[in-house]
């Protein structure tokens, strides 16, 4: 069993993505299940629901951002923004810079196939990068 995790310990990753990409849409149809069982519950005490509460359910089931507190999350950062940029070239970056010395030390015997990871790595932090750069500010 322990082979078996020192060589496939990377599939964690994408599974895990997968598992998240699985429950997030859950997650959304139970918020829009609850709306309905609340508005259900004002109709039921003959009272107008809030406005509020009915645009909840003009969003639709796969609007994440909307979905999770609206253009601005609860910690400040504007998702799809700036700040969501700057995230991503940081965070490429620094993997690029951990799997290029994998790469370097020849890790696990494997080290051309980090240094492949580390210039995609390294690509999508350039790429991030521009876009943080030429992005307009809200």
């Amino acid at each position: 069993m322990e082979d078996l995790f020192r060589d496939f310990w990377w599939l964690m990753f994408p599974l895990a993505w997968l598992l998240i990409g699985g429950v997030t849409p859950f997650l959304n149809y139970r918020r829009q299940k609850d709306t309905m069982k609340l508005i259900q519950s004002y109709v039921d005490r003959g009272q107008e629901p809030p406005e509020a509460l009915l645009k909840m359910l003009d969003r639709p089931l796969d609007d994440d951002a909307r979905a999770w507190g609206g253009p601005a999350t609860p910690g400040g950062m504007r998702t799809g923004g700036q700040g969501s940029w700057w995230f991503t070239v940081v965070l490429f970056a620094i993997m690029s810079a951990g799997f290029a010395y994998a790469a370097w030390s020849d890790m696990y015997g494997a080290g051309q196939a980090f240094l492949i990871v580390s210039f995609v790595m390294g690509a999508v932090a350039a790429a991030s990068l521009v876009s943080a750069l030429t992005s307009r500010r809200r």
